[in-house]
């Protein structure tokens, strides 16, 4: 009924007030016209009635005037759309069922014809307006900057710092708020309590969205882009045979060190001279991985392994530009244009073919009873599933879900821990006196005799706070990864539609001024108390929260302690004569730093 009255209240008001607002118009402009109307007028009517559709016939100039004050005012040019509601044959051509029909009174009104260039200019007015139509927000939904039709606020958002472009929006439009990715809305969570109410409390953001960039090259398979059952069991399959193979226990720690001695040696070797540590850090945080994966670790000089960290390299740092917003955005479009995406879809096929090599290998010399790896650890699951596929149908373990669970663990395994080590680096470099700090601390509970062990880690309180700063700072995933309502969802006061892609702003809470004293500023202050102890923050969240909270977190927590600590009980890192330490990051899907040369000096024993 409320719908009908403002029908009836718009369409009563617009047209004939406008096409009046006309007529008086034309006749100040026609006086010999108004005039003549006039006179028809006192001749019928005069002075002492009012007028009467009873008068109507009697008065052929004035009603000819009305008729041609509503012909030549052509209030509304386009009429209203219609639609068909079955198949037509209309001028010798068939017309669908649920197409959209425009009348055109133009070549009438105006006594021309519509050539194909106005027709071209017409249509175009008119898929910009339908497109106008559907850039405007459903009802209940968070607000935002006005999104341009087709490209949404693409243009606006600057993405090599998006993460800070979000995160002055919410200053706008609050800590709940709707951007337009081209033809998609994605919702933007601001704040420690609305990510904690998002993602925390239930699953109805727990779905991860298809993009064609991935989807194009990559199965929704695997763990990192999987929903449902196949990812919840994938999940909980890589949990327990990370823990089977010892990690977050003792025999870890000592594959852990192995690779630091490596990378140590590797070190040593440039005899304080600047080098960059780039591939060798990504290099020697990814063997740890390969090694749970693949039962083996892989040389620094190896090339096929270097290819392999390089493809990994370049495919996070496209995947985080404007190149693989507009894939995702209109996939048709550049499936079918040059540019960096393709290198990017390449890359990774390239890497997943590396991850099929590697699981034919395994099948060679595969032992179900004496597993040595991730990879054999799935052969068998997927063995022992084949024999009992009809009991369950909806079982996931297949060499498909093998593959990409392979080339999950390797890419996380490889980059954030990797990418925060260096700021470290970069960090004890610019902070001579908290790296001093540091080694006093490693020197009193650790020494020179020994290699560090995660039992030392509660005595050493400054080191902790300091590791757990460089990951606030360094901000190494700023928007996560995007998550997916998989049902309607209510948050903050809005509706949120299932299938609306919702990005949480991690740099919002990392940075808020609200939760940090000094949030621009480098300070292990942030993690301890008066009394020097170390201190848990909530709002210390670079490994996200909820049901995605990152898988490999508590693997991450140990490489960071003791390779951190491991570096400074060997070495002293400082700048190149003349050079200063740059902390303008490198976006990609994550902020590194931007690659640069570090002198390592050897401690005295």
């Amino acid at each position: 009924m409320c719908v009908m009255v403002m029908d009836l209240f718009v369409a009563g008001s617009e047209t004939t007030s406008t096409t009046l607002c006309w007529g008086f118009l034309y006749m100040a402009k026609c006086p010999e016209m108004q005039a003549k109307v006039q006179a028809e007028i006192d001749g019928v009517i005069g002075e002492s009635r009012q007028p009467s559709m009873e008068y109507r016939p009697n008065m052929p100039y004035t009603d000819a005037v009305i008729h041609e004050i509503q012909r030549m005012g052509n209030v509304g040019p386009l009429s209203l759309p219609h639609f068909t509601n079955r198949k037509i044959q209309l001028g010798g051509y068939t017309i669908p069922k649920k197409l959209l029909i425009v009348r055109m009174d133009l070549s009438w009104a105006f006594s021309v014809c519509l050539d194909s260039r106005s027709l071209l200019l017409f249509t175009l007015v008119l898929l910009l307006v339908a497109l106008g139509l559907r850039s405007r927000r459903p009802r209940s939904f968070p607000p935002g900057p006005w999104a341009l039709p087709l490209v949404g606020n693409m243009l606006s958002l600057d993405f090599n710092n998006l993460h800070n472009d979000m995160t002055k929006l919410a200053e706008q439009y609050g800590n709940v708020y709707s951007l337009k990715m081209g033809p998609v809305w994605t919702v933007v969570l601001n704040g420690f309590s609305t990510l904690q109410e998002g993602l925390s409390k239930g699953d109805h953001m727990s779905d991860r969205p298809a993009f064609p960039i991935h989807t194009d090259v990559l199965p929704d398979l695997g763990i990192v882009f999987a929903n449902g059952y196949s990812w919840k069991q994938q999940r909980q399959f890589a949990l327990s045979t990370l823990k089977y193979f010892g990690v977050g226990k003792k025999s870890h720690e000592s594959s852990i060190l192995e690779e630091f001695r490596y990378m140590s040696k590797e070190i040593a070797s440039h005899k304080g001279k600047p080098f960059n540590l780039h591939f060798l850090m990504k290099n020697a945080v990814s063997n740890i991985i390969c090694s749970l994966i693949f039962g083996h670790r892989f040389d620094y000089k190896d090339e096929k392994f270097l290819q392999l960290i390089t493809l990994l390299d370049k495919g996070v740092q496209i995947e985080g530009s404007i190149w693989a917003q507009l894939y995702n955005a209109f996939p048709v479009l550049m499936r079918r244009l040059p540019g960096p995406h393709h290198t990017l879809q390449k890359g990774y096929r390239d890497i997943m073919d590396f991850m099929k090599t590697e699981i034919n290998k395994h099948r060679e010399d595969w032992n179900p009873s004496d597993p040595r790896d991730f990879i054999d650890c799935f052969l068998t699951e997927i063995q022992k599933h084949q024999d009992k596929r009809d009991d369950e149908p909806d079982a996931c373990f297949d060499e498909g879900n093998l593959v990409k669970c392979s080339f999950d663990l390797f890419g996380a395994g490889t980059e954030t821990t990797s990418i925060t080590l260096r700021w470290g680096v970069l960090y004890m470099a610019k902070y001579t006196e908290i790296q001093e700090k540091v080694q006093e601390e490693i020197d009193s509970v650790i020494g020179q005799s020994r290699e560090p062990s995660m039992e030392d880690r509660p005595n050493m309180p400054y080191t902790d706070a300091v590791i757990h700063e460089i990951q606030r700072i360094g901000n190494v995933a700023p928007l996560n990864l995007p998550h997916m309502t998989n049902r309607d969802v209510q948050i903050g006061g809005y509706t949120i539609p299932k299938g609306v892609i919702v990005m949480p702003n991690l740099t919002s809470v990392l940075f808020d001024k609200n939760e940090w004293e000094t949030p621009n500023t480098f300070n292990p202050g942030h993690f301890l108390n008066k009394e020097g102890k170390f201190v848990q923050r909530a709002a210390f969240i670079p490994f996200s929260v909820g049901k995605r909270v990152c898988l490999g977190e508590n693997l991450a927590r140990i490489e960071l302690f003791l390779l951190f600590t491991s570096f400074l009980q060997r070495f002293t890192f400082s700048m190149p004569p003349g050079v200063e330490a740059v902390f303008k990051p490198r976006v990609s899907i994550f902020l590194s730093p931007q690659p640069y040369q570090i002198c390592a000096t050897l401690r005295e024993e």
